[in-house]
This record gives C-alpha cells, sequence and structure tokens, in this order.
C-alpha cells in the first residue's frame, strides 16, 4: 500500500489543495506542495533500504483484471532511481517557481498540474503492469501538454504544447499498440512475469511488430531523432517547467522505457540495432545544432536531446558495463541539466532576455549566478572533476569496446565529434552570457542577483556535480549499483567509479574533445560570426519541425478536400449515407450464408400484444406522414416509448418499464422546451426521388433489424442471466437484479453513462449559455404571447405534488436494491416534480427557491454525483477489490434493528445526483434561452 500512496498523495491530495488554496494563498500553495512532494520522498526514502538489500518491493491491486488492467506497483533499483528524480528535484523546482512566477501567474493551476505530473511520473516508473503504465504515460502527455501552453496568451507556447501531444501523444498510442501484442505473446502484462519468458516472446513472430511499437513511443517521448523537433519548440513553457519535465523527467521516460523494457526485447538483435543507431544520430545530430541555437533555452534543449541520445546509445549497445554507463549518466545529466535550466531562467527573469546575441557582460552583474553557470556547463561539457566528466568518459569507454569491425573506428569518432561540440556550446552558453563585452540592449538594463531562494535549488544541484565528480563511489555509486542490476536482470561484471582510470583511448578522446571543442568555439565567435549563423541555414526546410508541420498542413487539407466532397450542409444526406453504410456492413455477413429460421418453438402472441403492435405500428404510420408538425411528432415519438414500457412489463421487467415512463416524460419535456425555440413546422425541403431514397432506406433498414432479431430469437442460446439470477444476492447483496447489475456487476458502464450525462448537460449549457430566442408579440390566434401567466390550478397542484414526489422518491431510491426502483429511476422522479414546480412558477421563481443561479447550482450537483460515484469506487481500492466493488452485510443499527446495506448505494447516490443535475441544468438553460426581458406582461391570453 505504501507504493501506491506515493502516487496518491500528489495525484489527488496534493493536486486537490493546490487547486483549491492557489486564489487564497501564493506561499500556502506552494509549500503544499513542497509538503506532500516531501511526503511522498519520504515514503520513497523508507523503502530505500529493501532495495539496496536487493528486494524487489511488489503491490499489486486488482483493477480491471478481466481485460489485465491491475494496480501492480514495482520499486527495484530502477524505479528507485528515477522516482528519486522527480521526488527530489520535483522538490527543488517547487522552491524555484514559488519564486520565479509573477503575481498574474495563476498558482493554483501551476502547482495542481504540476502535481498530477509527478503523480503521473511516479506511475510510470512505479508501474509493473504494462497498461498501467500506458494509463500514466498518457496522463504525462496530457498534463505536460497544459504546462508546456500554461502561458496560454502566447500563440508559441500554445503551438508548442499542442506539437507535443501530437507527437507524444501519437507514440503513445503506437506503444499501447506495441504492448498489447507483447501482452498477447507473453500471456501476461505484468512485467515481472514477461521476464522469465524473454525467449519465447523474442521468438514469436509478432515481436518484432511489437518492438517497433513500443519503440516508437519510447523515441517520441525522449525526443529522439527524428522526432526530435517537439522539445526545443516547448521551451515556451515557464523555466520551472523546462527545468522539469525537459531535463530530469517527462523526456527520461522513454529513456526509463526502454531500461524497464530491456530484459525482454534486449538480445534480439533488432533492439540493439535500431536503438544505438538512432541514439548514436540523435547525440551527434542535435550537438551540432545546440551550437547555432541563440537562445539560451533553445541551446539546452537541443543538448537536452543530444544526451538522451548519448544514454539511448548506451541502452542499445546491450553490455552490463553500457547499463552502468547509461544509469550513471541518467543522474549526471538531471544535475547538471535542471540547474542550467534554473539558471537560464533566472537570467531570463532578471534582463527578461535570453538571447545571447543581446546578452553580455553579466559576470559583472551577476557573479554568483555566472559562477553556478560556469560550473554546471563545465560539468555539461565533460571537464575534469565534474560528475559529467566521469560519464562521459564511461560513454567514449563503450563506444570503444562495443564497437567491431569498421564501426570501432567510425562509433569512437562520431561520439567525439558529439563531445567537441558539447564543449563548444557549453562554452558559448557561458561566454556568451556573462563575457563577450558589455550588456546588450536587453529589456531590463540593471540586472541583479536574484533572490537566495530562487539561487538555492541551483546551488544544491552545481553542488552535487562537484561532490560526485569527486567522490563518485560514495555518492551515486550504490544507487547506480542496484538501479543499473534492476535494469540488466541479473548480476554485473566488478566495475569502479572513480575519476581516474590511467592514460588509454577514452581518456585521448576526451582531451581531443576538450581541446578542439574551445578552438572551434573561438573560431566561431571571431568577430561575433557564430551570431550571424543559425541552424536554419545548415538544414533549412529539412528540420523536423518543418517537416511535420508541412505533413499537418497537408492532413488538414486532404481533410478539407474530402470534406468539400462529401459534407453539403444537409442532415439528410449525411443520414442517408450512415444508414446505407450501416445496412451494407450488416447484410454482407448475411447475404449467402443460408442462415434463415431456428428450430425454437414460438410461442403464441396474445390479443393484447396484437393490439399493442398494431398501435405501434399505426403511430410509425402518423410519425411518418405528420413528421413536419413537430409539436405533434414529439407526442407521438411518446407513445413509441409508452408501447415499449408496455412490453417491458409483459416481458416482467418493471424496472425497465419505470426508467422507460421517467425517460420518456423528461425526455419528452426538454424536447418540447426545445421546440419553443424553433417554428412549429419544419420546411419541406425533400424532393420526390429524395423521399423515394429514404423510404427504400427506412424499409431495408427496418427489414434488416427485424429479420435479424427473427433469427436469433428463433434459436436456443445460452444465456448469461442466469448467472446474475444465482449470484445477484451472495455477491451483491440485492434481490433486484437489475438494480445490481448497474451498481456492481456492471457498474462501471452505469458510471460511463452518468459521466456522459453530465458531460452533455454541461455541453449544452456551454453552447446556449447567453443564447435568447425571438419570439412574435402574439400567436397565429392574436393572443398575447408570454411565459408569465401561469394558471393557478397548476401552482397548487404543484406545490402538493412536489412532497409526495420526494417521499416516494426516498421510497423508490431506498427500496432499489431488492425491488423495482434504484437511484436512476429516484433521480427522474425527482426531476418530474421539479420540472413542474419550473411549469408551474417560471424559471426565475423556482430557480430563487432552489438557489440554482441560472443553472450554476445544477452544475455542481452533476460534479458532486460523479465524485460520490467514483470516490465509492475508489473505496474498493482500500479493502484490496478492484474498482466499484460492492461490499454488503446487515449492520445494527439503534432504534431500527438491523438493515440490510450495501456500499453500492453510495454509487446509487451518486447516480441520482447526476440525474437530477444533468436533467435540470438542461431544462434550466433551454427556459433560460426563451426567457422573456424585463417589463409588463403580455396581452390576457393563453400560454403556450
Amino acid at each position: 500500500m505504501q507504493l501506491l500512496l506515493i502516487v496518491l498523495l500528489p495525484l489527488v491530495v496534493g493536486s486537490l489543495l493546490a487547486w483549491w488554496l492557489g486564489p487564497r494563498s501564493r506561499a500556502l500553495t506552494a509549500g503544499v506542495a513542497a509538503l506532500i512532494t516531501a511526503t511522498s520522498l519520504g515514503l520513497l526514502v523508507s523503502l530505500a533500504p529493501s532495495v539496496f538489500d536487493g528486494q524487489v518491493l511488489l503491490e499489486f491491486h486488482p483493477w480491471v483484471p478481466e481485460i489485465g488492467l491491475n494496480l501492480g506497483l514495482r520499486l527495484d533499483g530502477l524505479s528507485l532511481m528515477f522516482a528519486g528524480l522527480i521526488l527530489g528535484i520535483g522538490l527543488l523546482i517547487i522552491l524555484y517557481a514559488s519564486f520565479y512566477l509573477s503575481p498574474q501567474d495563476s498558482a493554483a493551476k501551476f502547482y495542481a498540474v504540476m502535481m498530477l505530473f509527478m503523480a503521473a511520473m511516479l506511475g510510470v516508473v512505479l508501474s509493473d503492469n504494462l497498461l498501467l503504465l500506458v494509463v500514466f504515460w498518457e496522463l504525462t502527455s496530457l498534463t505536460s501538454f497544459l504546462l508546456v501552453g500554461y502561458w496560454s496568451h502566447r500563440p508559441d507556447a500554445r503551438a508548442g504544447a499542442r506539437q507535443a501531444l501530437a507527437v507524444t501523444g501519437g507514440g503513445g498510442l503506437a506503444m499501447l499498440g506495441g504492448f498489447v501484442l507483447l501482452g498477447q505473446i507473453a500471456g501476461t502484462f505484468e512485467l515481472s512475469e514477461m521476464v522469465g519468458r524473454a525467449n519465447d516472446i523474442q521468438a514469436d513472430p509478432l515481436f518484432v511488430p511489437a518492438l517497433l511499437l513500443i519503440l516508437l513511443g519510447a523515441f517520441t517521448k525522449s525526443a529522439q531523432f527524428p522526432f526530435h523537433f517537439w522539445l526545443p519548440d516547448a521551451m515556451a513553457a515557464p523555466t520551472p517547467v523546462s527545468a522539469y519535465l525537459h531535463s530530469a523527467t517527462m523526456v527520461k521516460a522513454g529513456v526509463f522505457l526502454l531500461m524497464r523494457m530491456y530484459p525482454v526485447l534486449a538480445g534480439s538483435g533488432w533492439f540493439e540495432v535500431i536503438v544505438t543507431t538512432a541514439g548514436l544520430v540523435t547525440v551527434l545530430f542535435a550537438a551540432f545544432i545546440a551550437l547555432f541555437k541563440h537562445d539560451l533555452k533553445g541551446l539546452l534543449a537541443y543538448s537536452t536531446v543530444s544526451h538522451l541520445g548519448l544514454v539511448t546509445f548506451l541502452v542499445g549497445l546491450g553490455s552490463p558495463l553500457a547499463a552502468v554507463a547509461a544509469v550513471f549518466h541518467v543522474l549526471n545529466h538531471a544535475t547538471f541539466k535542471a540547474s542550467l535550466f534554473m539558471i537560464a531562467g533566472i537570467v531570463d527573469h532578471e534582463t527578461h532576455s535570453r538571447d545571447m546575441r543581446q546578452l553580455g557582460g553579466l559576470y559583472r552583474l551577476m557573479p554568483w549566478t555566472a559562477t553556478l553557470s560556469m560550473v554546471a556547463a563545465a560539468s555539461m561539457a565533460g571537464v575534469p572533476l565534474t560528475n559529467g566528466f566521469l560519464s562521459k568518459e564511461m560513454f567514449f569507454t563503450e563506444a570503444v569496446v562495443g564497437t567491431a569491425g569498421i564501426w570501432s573506428w567510425l562509433v569512437p569518432a562520431a561520439v567525439t565529434m558529439a563531445g567537441i561540440f558539447s564543449v563548444a556550446y557549453s562554452l558559448r552558453f557561458v561566454h556568451d552570457t556573462y563575457f563577450n563585452g558589455p550588456l546588450g540592449d536587453v529589456p531590463n538594463a540593471h540586472p541583479h542577483e536574484p533572490p537566495l531562494g530562487m539561487k538555492l535549488p541551483a546551488m544544491l544541484l552545481v553542488s552535487l556535480c562537484i561532490l560526485v565528480g569527486l567522490l563518485p563511489a560514495v555518492t551515486f555509486g550504490p544507487l547506480v549499483d542496484v538501479a543499473a542490476t534492476a535494469m540488466v536482470a541479473r548480476s554485473l561484471p566488478e566495475y569502479h567509479l572513480s575519476i581516474w582510470h590511467g592514460f588509454n583511448l577514452p581518456l585521448l578522446m576526451s582531451v581531443i574533445a576538450l581541446v578542439a571543442g574551445i578552438a572551434l568555439y573561438l573560431w566561431l565567435a571571431r568577430g561575433r560570426r557564430l551570431h550571424r549563423i543559425s541552424s536554419e541555414d545548415w538544414f533549412g526546410p529539412a528540420t523536423g519541425r518543418q517537416m511535420f508541420e508541412s505533413a499537418i498542413h497537408g492532413l488538414f487539407g486532404l481533410a478539407g478536400r474530402v470534406s468539400a466532397r462529401l459534407e453539403n450542409g444537409s442532415l439528410q444526406r449525411y443520414l442517408a449515407w450512415m444508414v446505407a453504410a450501416a445496412i451494407v456492413v450488416g447484410a454482407a455477413p448475411l447475404l449467402g450464408s443460408g442462415i434463415g429460421t431456428g428450430a425454437r418453438e414460438l410461442l403464441p402472441a396474445n390479443p393484447l400484444s396484437v393490439a399493442v403492435w398494431l398501435l405501434l405500428l399505426a403511430t410509425c404510420v402518423a410519425l411518418t406522414v405528420s413528421h413536419h408538425q413537430r409539436f405533434l411528432a414529439v407526442v407521438l415519438v411518446g407513445v413509441v416509448g409508452l408501447a415499449a414500457s408496455l412490453a417491458f412489463v409483459s416481458l416482467s421487467a418493471p424496472d425497465l418499464a419505470l426508467t422507460q415512463l421517467s425517460v420518456e416524460l423528461v425526455s419528452t419535456v426538454l424536447l418540447l422546451m426545445g421546440l419553443a425555440l424553433l417554428p412549429q413546422h419544419s420546411p419541406r425541403e425533400s424532393t420526390a426521388a429524395r423521399k423515394l431514397r429514404d423510404a427504400c432506406l427506412a424499409l431495408a433498414g427496418g427489414a434488416g433489424m427485424t429479420w435479424i432479431a427473427w433469427v436469433l430469437l428463433t434459436r436456443d442460446h445460452s444465456s448469461i442471466s442466469w448467472f446474475f439470477l444465482e449470484n445477484a444476492i451472495p455477491l451483491g447483496g440485492g434481490s433486484n437484479v437489475v438494480n445490481v447489475i448497474l451498481v456492481d456487476f456492471r457498474g462501471y458502464d452505469t458510471f460511463g453513462e452518468i459521466t456522459v450525462l453530465g458531460i452533455a448537460a454541461i455541453g449544452v449549457l456551454a453552447l446556449m449559455e447567453g443564447m435568447r430566442t425571438r419570439r412574435p408579440a402574439v400567436d397565429e390566434h392574436g393572443l398575447g404571447w408570454t411565459f408569465r401567466d401561469h394558471p393557478l390550478l397548476l401552482r397548487v397542484a404543484a406545490n402538493v405534488v412536489l412532497p409526495v414526489a420526494l417521499v416516494f422518491t426516498i421510497y423508490i431510491f431506498m427500496r432499489g436494491h431488492n425491488m423495482p426502483g434504484g437511484g436512476f429511476i429516484a433521480g427522474l422522479i425527482t426531476a418530474v416534480a421539479l420540472v413542474l414546480q419550473y411549469m408551474a412558477m417560471g424559471q426565475d421563481q423556482a430557480e430563487v427557491h432552489l438557489r440554482a443561479e441560472h443553472g450554476r447550482r445544477f452544475v455542481r450537483w452533476i460534479g458532486a454525483g460523479l465524485g460520490i460515484a467514483g470516490l465509492t469506487g475508489v473505496a474498493a481500492f482500500l479493502f484490496g477489490r478492484p474498482f466499484l466493488t460492492s461490499a454488503h452485510g446487515h449492520p445494527h443499527v439503534p432504534l431500527l434493528g438491523e438493515l440490510p446495506f450495501a456500499s453500492a448505494a453510495l454509487f446509487d447516490l451518486g447516480v441520482y445526483l447526476t440525474v437530477v443535475g444533468g436533467t435540470l441544468l438542461t431544462i434550466s438553460v433551454l427556459g433560460a434561452a426563451s426567457q422573456e426581458p424585463p417589463g409588463p406582461a403580455g396581452q390576457h391570453g393563453s400560454t403556450p
């Protein structure tokens, strides 16, 4: 339970508290976010000794076991390392952001979404179930979309957020497909069970497609070439977001996935070739581009892409020591890159510019910040006595010993070239910002050192860069060992994290990179030549972003051309195409199959059934003939619903009959209110040819459905009804099988349905809020048109009906688990009674009594209903049961004695509130659209 709590604290408690406290106190919001993060970090640290002892901690909570989706969590060395980065750097980012964000920036939005993102990343790295990992993976894409687009008033932020979501979200869908294939091959979605079946998995013919799809998800998330372009464009986000998402967490999710899936995917040959190639191309290409970026965060973004390529290359090499180097560099990169992003934010905060062509001379004005920059940049460049130097040496070593043949000199040459570029852009970051002449023309010409709280997170990380560089085995050594062991799932050979490994080829490569990198920058910086060159000058339209934008524009253009050919604004045409397609798809497998009437014995039709059928037939004919009369059409549709209710009664389904009657009544009222906004007659637009087409389609569709129903009902079949009949009482605690199915066996479906109902009602509010209709002064009989005159008899009747209906509602609700009734029917009955109040009192007076504030209260009813239903389902997790599993018993209540009770009653309460809120919100919005402006009532006359 402790692992689940680590995720739930920021996911639920942190996000909700941040959202609630944000408008009240910015400092308190940041403090609570920090406290929640520190608590999760404390829980993680308390489990660390067990992991360092070699244990793998597993938690399992059933969720939707039928499809293999469970809350399976795993804490080993690898997940401990990544979770520690997420929480540790997240804590520093919260402190940094409290000083960085301006008073105009929403603290509630920032910290709430940051908490959600933190929880999503923790879910990714702690998941043992692959489907659960996908859930959290997509949540990181959604929350990062909100964080990148945090400054929604800026076009570049909105564009960067959309691009990041399109690339990473698309990769996540591909990864889902790969996981589904992998789960089908392995027979499980639990990673801990897959590891022992790696040989069988890789021998399956579906392994390669699964591998490609999974790698696509990893490469898009970690911005590997050719999907690198989204990361630099995401730099429009606030700097705390960049420092957190794009250096230590989100972009490392893809790298984590490669490491986590390594025991299952590696060893096939395909994995090694694809991953090493992608990593090598990325590390060289992005390092070259970074050198020509003029924006501080743009330079850091491309350097991040390059370093992610470095880790990807090491993972692909497939050796245990390469795994050690990859894990070690993940830690080192997070320390120096997060600090550099914070420093870039400090420079931007003080000068209001990140353009290195405008900066310069800041060392004299900001000496402390400049010193921090030089140390962190030295680590990024791999200068000795920093942690970056150690992992770069390991990178060079593995590039030499892990290649053979022609690659034994080509790969070391390529990585040395990448090292040269790394030194050059690191030197540029420092020299062009803090030296290189006086400060240029920046918006704030008088920058100064920021507050200590803003520098402190960067100071801690920079100090760690030096400390690890001097004492690597003492600081990161144990964590690197357990993380690399968990990655390769076997024992590691002997190795040493130390500063000096003697004179060797990797050391020569480091020296070459350092000297040549300095020389390259000095040559390019001569005469400020570097300031006149951009990355677009080298690659032009071949950059990934331009290709992506061209593909998007082409896709939208194609969609526009197709739409122009198919859409002419005629709903008849669209409906005709849809019905015709359904008929073709449904008839294709039946034609020529020889399927006919079955051998089941038929029951005779009684006279009442024949009469109802004849009534239904006559109603449908009348509806067809008079459908242009909107009011009459609604009434006739209600008759069809009444016939369906009678059918349910005859088939011993009183629950369904009650529901159908209530739905018919409420929907008829809603339709009539909607028709009040439209002319009484619809225009006669159809030609004779269209009428003939529609008639043929209607007859074909009706005949097809009739035939399918006949074919099925004349055959014997094994029904699943007996399962529910036998288990309703022992498993669901109720004898009303229909209600037990709705709130227990199929409670997840019901939860989805009430969610859709709530969304539909709020959608009506969003679409029609503020809409007003025009009406004539008099009706067709010359009588004044008004909604203000309400019949006295109706008002008196409504006052009597409402309390009776509410008492009856309680009765229907309480008996629902054992007799016909339940939350849905009770909600509809309440809605009908309140609709009568609307009709009797008028909307304004009714909403005054309900304190509805023009429907706003009903939105809260919907939210409360969905919240109660959802929390009822989540509560099952506390008892180790799947979502929405019901508990039931016979508690003893004082004065009342022993009473039957099921937790599904709380779920039913949520259904009740959602139904009432959704219905009344729709009625309120429709009524508001037809309200009269203030003034005297119309002439005496009828009230429509």
